[in-house]
């Protein structure tokens, strides 16, 4: 009866498969103005530009840090879990080793120790989970900091192949058979799935434009997570899901190192007065538009801790996206006294040079920045290796500061 029942949830989700998905970005649906392109959209799913949710506001942030511990029937709240940055998530910790998470917009997780079962009674809006040991991860900009708390066996398939990864762990996984390519997050390969007896998927928000996909996951048995890490506005708090994930995988003492060193990274610079330089960053879409971060987003906070000021500041989406595109013209009226510009590789890495820049369109030759020589480059791993956010902030402080760039590894400056 099992068996049936799993070829049966299989045969489903072949059909579902073979049904056109006009919703996500990897399957040939029209990009919204100033978006990425097809490729660079799939490539970086782990960013939130193209998410149809809006942002918390920060009366709702209040009331949701104002919650008190759910009151579980069978179980004692004992303790919650101590954040110093992050703002969208918070850990309720009960007797017998239960926790209880709870996602800003998202909904409430129990994880359920080995060896145990949900509490009777629990309410319905309530997901159990267990200490997962095969994750499908669709939310590729986690896989760095399950690598950093050394959880990575935890993670069995992924949605990126191997040639899609910046870094080595997640590469040399696959190539030793250890993790497996399972299908991108709007095609997963549901059969491979259920083989590997996958027992929780963590998704991105890019997850919101295939429901029927997140519905299908879950009709096979599998929990499905939604990861809001890139909502966080400090990109410490980004850093600090690794606490979030620890508590499913049992590594908390691992994430509470990894944690600490962030901070006391980022302690080096905490005194530097700023230096009043202005920063842009900004890549250039298909479009020919200028596609800016909005000011709340963690990538203009970096620039401010590293010292700088964000030439967009009071820039933002009426939406509530992390990205905001607008004409040649009205980017040029803002930025073109910028002191520095940093062009954001990580979407388009196509400018490799200052030529290259000017090549994009004539008015980035009349900018302050690049007659003055001061344009840098991120490199492809800004937002896939949520590991190093200490580092990019130090980077940028070097840029902002006019040090020496011969040392940098995530920024460069273009000749």
């Amino acid at each position: 009866m099992k068996n049936q029942k799993k070829w049966f949830a299989v045969f489903l989700a072949v059909c579902l498969s073979l049904m056109p998905v006009f919703a996500g970005c990897g399957n040939g649906a029209p990009q919204s103005a100033g978006t990425a392109d097809s490729a660079a959209a799939e490539k970086q799913e782990e960013t939130n530009e193209d998410d149809e949710k809006l942002l918390k506001t920060q009366e709702d942030l209040e009331a949701f840090a104002a919650k008190e511990a759910p009151q579980i029937e069978g179980l004692t709240f004992e303790s919650e879990l101590q954040l110093d940055y992050a703002k969208m998530y918070r850990v309720f910790r009960y007797d017998q080793g239960y926790d209880l998470i709870d996602i800003a917009d998202e909904g409430e997780f129990l994880v359920v120790p080995d060896g145990m079962e949900a509490p009777e009674g629990l309410p319905e809006e309530i997901t159990v989970i267990h200490p997962p040991k095969n994750i499908y991860l669709a939310a590729t900009a986690l896989m760095a900091l399950f690598v950093s708390m050394d959880a990575l066996d935890c993670v069995d398939t992924t949605s990126l192949q191997a040639d899609g990864w910046t870094f080595d762990a997640p590469k040399e996984a696959m190539r030793e058979g250890r993790l497996l390519y399972a299908g991108k997050y709007s095609e997963p390969d549901y059969e491979l799935l259920l083989d590997r007896e996958c027992d929780l998927a963590i998704e991105s928000t890019m997850i919101y434009h295939t429901p029927e996909v997140q519905e299908m996951i879950e009709d096979l048995g599998i929990p499905v997570f939604v990861d809001r890490s890139s909502y966080e506005d400090n990109p410490l708090g980004r850093a600090e899901w690794i606490k979030l994930y620890a508590v499913m995988t049992g590594h908390e003492s691992e994430a509470g190192a990894f944690f600490e060193d962030q901070k006391q990274k980022t302690a080096q610079i905490e005194d530097t007065p700023d230096s009043g330089k202005t920063v842009a960053f900004f890549y250039i879409a298909t479009d020919g538009k200028a596609v800016v971060r909005s000011s709340a987003d963690y990538v203009p906070a970096m620039i401010k801790m590293a010292g700088g000021e964000y030439i967009f500041d009071g820039v933002t989406d009426d939406d509530g996206k992390s990205s905001v595109p607008m004409t040649i013209e009205a980017f040029y009226d803002i930025a073109a006294d910028a002191d520095i510009i940093i062009y954001n590789q990580s979407i388009d890495n196509s400018v490799q040079s200052v030529d290259d820049l000017m090549a994009k369109d004539p008015v980035m030759s009349e900018m302050k920045a690049v007659r003055e020589n001061n344009v840098w480059v991120t490199g492809s791993s800004m937002y896939q290796r949520t590991d190093i956010a200490a580092d990019i902030i130090l980077e940028f402080h070097q840029a902002i500061a006019g040090q020496d760039d011969t040392d940098l590894q995530y920024l460069k400056k273009l000749k």
